[in-house]
């Protein structure tokens, strides 16, 4: 987990060396989710801003809005959760990641936590 940011929504992102950002649900949203049983992608090539609703995840209990914790444009999505939703539920930070996207503004993830911050957060939510 280390140089992965979080969000107080529950989003996941980790940059690569090439500079993409990959995106997807923290371990204890997907908890609280329950079983997840589909997704909703955006398209390649479309552009988020920062917290902006960017895709859906349908669980048992709830529908859920996934925000961009990074203003950027979409270059990949994960089309195999159309088949293995559950991927989500098993691998929330492997297999499950959601998107990859191409920063548009690095300086963002100066506003998201860390993972022992984010660990803080859950742990007063858990109280």
């Amino acid at each position: 987990m280390e140089g992965t940011k979080f969000t107080k929504e529950h989003e996941w992102i980790t940059i690569s060396s090439e500079g993409l950002a990959m995106i997807g649900i923290s371990d204890f949203a997907q908890e609280q989710l329950g079983d997840i049983v589909s997704v909703e992608l955006p398209k390649v090539g479309s552009k988020f801003r920062q917290m902006q609703p960017m895709a859906i995840v349908d669980s048992v209990k709830a529908s859920s809005d996934i925000y961009s914790p990074l203003s950027g444009e979409v270059v990949q999505v994960n089309d195999e959760l159309s088949e293995h939703p559950e991927w989500i539920n098993e691998s929330p930070y492997e297999l499950g990641w959601i998107i990859k996207i191409k920063p548009s503004n690095i300086e963002e993830l100066d506003d998201l936590m860390t993972a022992g911050q984010y660990s803080e957060f859950v742990g007063e939510m858990e109280k």
